[in-house]
């Protein structure tokens, strides 16, 4: 069955249940006769009236349902890529875990929602259970990098594998509903999943993407990076594991397309080198962003996902508008709007500590409320007396001169160029870099 068949039926028993619903809702309070006729018209019209404002929106009713089976495989990839980070049980869906129960309207929260892969306590499982069928990212990291270890694709590829009876037909299928089949959802998840997800994950005012997408100036190397397993060392391991490697690998295929082609290389192998020199250069440049920040991480989930985000904004230029947001975030975090935020006390102890003495809400922040605060005889906090000894030992105790010079650094850093490369090389620089 088709994913347009499987929304076509489920439409049908909505339908159906709707139906089923409005009788009994008349049975129950006696309307029968002219008035049950003229609401069932009322309620005709107006689902008639629904019906053309989609269509007209959608340009037609093939592609009102193209739109509705492309967000049911956008859901699915979405579920998958958790899967491949060990947010998601697999066993939900391949039968070897019941599905959770509906919660009853007054139950306690669980620690994680339904379908999370847990213990037997309900909190989050960071290795894989005995016979789990697929391996999963534990420290967080994949990367889009065709045959490599911890490529992306490659991860999902398993889960479908895990999932379907026939996951190459699946996978075929999504790649074309999505309108992305060379190479298949390749570019799709570099070009569009991230932004899909931030939607997904916003609600109002808050933005809380938790995959998290670095890239190339083109998107034509991304890393990804789940957000609940960060540390401070999740960007020295991207570094020392994937994107080094990576370039050395890069780096000696460039050394080999030149070699081949010398002393007289054809139009087509000039081009080849060509693409082979910007991939390299862009890689060269994503390493030099990523160890620019790499000391300043120091996650803490109460900051929240955009402070925890905030300094890798020169990492997203893929999604312009998100980059934006970051950057604002970033500009008020030194400009001291945040703070009560831990990474403020990371990177400016010398600023936050001294607040701490006048504002008590920012000492409970950082745990120096007894430090700088005290009850008089009537039980009303009062600032302490306290030494600039005292002060200046504190701030000592939370300042890195490595983090203090990796954040004058970016500080000082220019704005990061915006690359004039072509995104229809980005996939054919993709098929061609498997290590």
């Amino acid at each position: 069955m088709t994913w347009t068949e499987r929304v076509a039926n489920a439409k049908t028993e909505l339908a159906r249940l709707q139906e089923e619903i409005d009788e009994r809702c008349f049975e129950l309070y006696g309307i029968d006769g002219q008035d049950r006729g003229q609401i069932q018209r009322r309620l005709a019209r107006a689902s008639s009236s629904k019906v053309i404002a989609e269509l007209d929106e959608g340009n037609g009713k093939g592609r009102a349902a193209a739109i509705d089976s492309a967000t049911l495989v956008a859901s699915l990839l979405s579920w998958t890529v958790g899967v491949a980070f060990g947010r998601f049980d697999l066993r939900c869906a391949n039968g070897e875990r019941p599905a959770p129960k509906e919660p009853e309207p007054f139950d306690t929260l669980p620690v994680c929602s339904p379908g999370m892969l847990v213990c037997s306590d309900g909190f989050p499982l960071e290795t894989p259970p005995a016979g789990y069928a697929i391996r999963f990212a534990r420290d967080g990291i994949l990367v889009d990098d065709a045959g490599a270890d911890r490529d992306l694709l490659a991860a999902i590829r398993q889960v479908f594998e895990s999932i379907f009876t026939n996951p190459a037909g699946r996978w075929e299928e999504a790649a074309d509903i999505l309108g992305d089949r060379d190479p298949a959802l390749r570019t799709w998840f570099a070009r569009k999943f991230f932004d899909l997800h931030i939607r997904h994950y916003s609600k109002s005012r808050r933005k809380a993407p938790i995959y998290w997408q670095l890239t190339t100036a083109t998107a034509s190397y991304s890393a990804w990076i789940y957000y609940h397993r960060l540390t401070r060392d999740t960007l020295f391991r991207l570094l020392n594991d994937h994107i080094v490697p990576k370039i050395k690998h890069e780096e000696r295929k460039l050394i080999s397309l030149s070699q081949d082609s010398a002393p007289n290389p054809s139009a087509r192998q000039r081009k080849e080198i060509d693409d082979q020199e910007g991939f390299v250069t862009e890689l060269r440049a994503f390493r030099e962003e990523i160890a620019r920040v790499a000391p300043l991480l120091d996650p803490d989930l109460n900051d929240g996902v955009i402070i925890n985000f905030a300094p890798l904004w020169r990492l997203v230029p893929q999604n312009r508008s998100w980059q934006k947001e970051c950057k604002r975030i970033w500009n008020e975090l030194v400009a001291g709007y945040y703070d009560w935020a831990h990474l403020a006390m990371h990177l400016w102890a010398e600023r936050v500590v001294p607040k701490c003495a006048d504002d008590r809400s920012l000492a409970i922040a950082h745990g120096l409320e007894q430090v700088f605060w005290e009850t008089d005889d009537k039980g009303k906090w009062k600032p302490k007396s306290v030494s600039r000894e005292v002060i200046d030992r504190l701030i000592e105790a939370r300042t890195s001169a490595a983090v203090k010079s990796a954040l004058n650094d970016l500080l000082q850093a220019p704005f990061p160029a915006v690359s004039s490369g072509s995104h229809r090389d980005v996939g054919r620089r993709r098929r061609s870099t498997s290590i």
